[in-house]
């Protein structure tokens, strides 16, 4: 197993950030502070054009961890942050920007790369839950969640379907086919974030894959709004569905 290497260390306003590299890839974990407890573990995952540490990250990391007292763990995905591009990224980014310069759908671009860089990262962010776990803070037994929009739920979905150590999820903002199939295997707990002005992704597509989740306990928060309007909000309704489904800090 790859070993987790922290690089950095910063506190503020009750929260530990630490920087990490695992591999070549870069990454974050923030922490509650007071470091007395074991907490549950948020992986969150960022969109397309981001990084691990880009201010939506920042900011959600932060507010989980002022309100559930969680760990919050965000790495890069392939192709963003210090990671380098391959031909195929460069080339379904510059298709990507031209449709959008044009006015064109980006559905039939985004979703087959995004799901092109959700192959690559399932088994990065596993490597990391795996290293994650050996700390601590963490430990083999603590609960684990998922957190991630647009890209995020790209690459959280098949993740989720494919690790047992998840046990409830935050997605949304994305189209489902084939998506769809991967969600029906998901049965946790599901809150999903959908926005009803979307420019991107038609109404219609984005409740067909909040519907295909086999989640027996699934939410759906609907706000109006175009794609980059989902209300800051929605980021303490997470937290507040982590501590309902995961727990809060217990006792190292």
């Amino acid at each position: 197993m790859k070993t987790l290497e922290f690089t950095t260390e910063t506190s503020s306003n009750g929260i530990v950030e630490r920087e990490f590299t695992l591999g070549d890839f870069d990454g974050a974990l923030w922490s509650p502070a007071s470091g007395a407890e074991r907490a549950p573990l948020i992986l969150m995952g960022h969109g397309g054009g981001n990084h691990h540490k880009s201010p939506a990250m920042s900011g959600r990391a932060a507010r989980l961890v002022a309100i559930g007292g969680f760990n919050v763990a965000t790495i890069d995905a392939p192709g963003h942050g210090r990671r380098p591009r391959t031909e195929h990224d460069e080339r379904e980014i510059a298709l990507m920007q031209q449709a959008m310069a044009a006015g064109e759908p980006v559905g039939p671009i985004v979703v087959p790369y995004n799901l092109h860089l959700a192959e690559r990262a399932v088994p990065e962010w596993r490597a990391t839950l795996d290293a994650l776990q050996e700390l601590p803070e963490i430990g083999p037994q603590g609960p684990v969640g998922y957190y991630g929009l647009n890209m995020g739920t790209a690459i959280g979905i098949p993740l989720t379907a494919a690790e047992p150590r998840i046990r409830a999820a935050v997605f949304g903002q994305f189209w489902p086919d084939p998506l769809a199939a991967t969600a029906k295997r998901i049965t946790v707990p599901v809150e999903y974030d959908l926005q009803w002005d979307d420019e991107h992704i038609p109404r219609a597509e984005g409740l067909a894959l909040f519907d295909a989740f086999a989640s027996k306990d699934k939410t759906l928060h609907a706000n109006a709004g175009r794609h980059k309007e989902l209300p800051r909000f929605e980021a303490d309704s997470a937290a507040h569905f982590f501590v309902r489904h995961l727990g809060r800090a217990t006792a190292a």
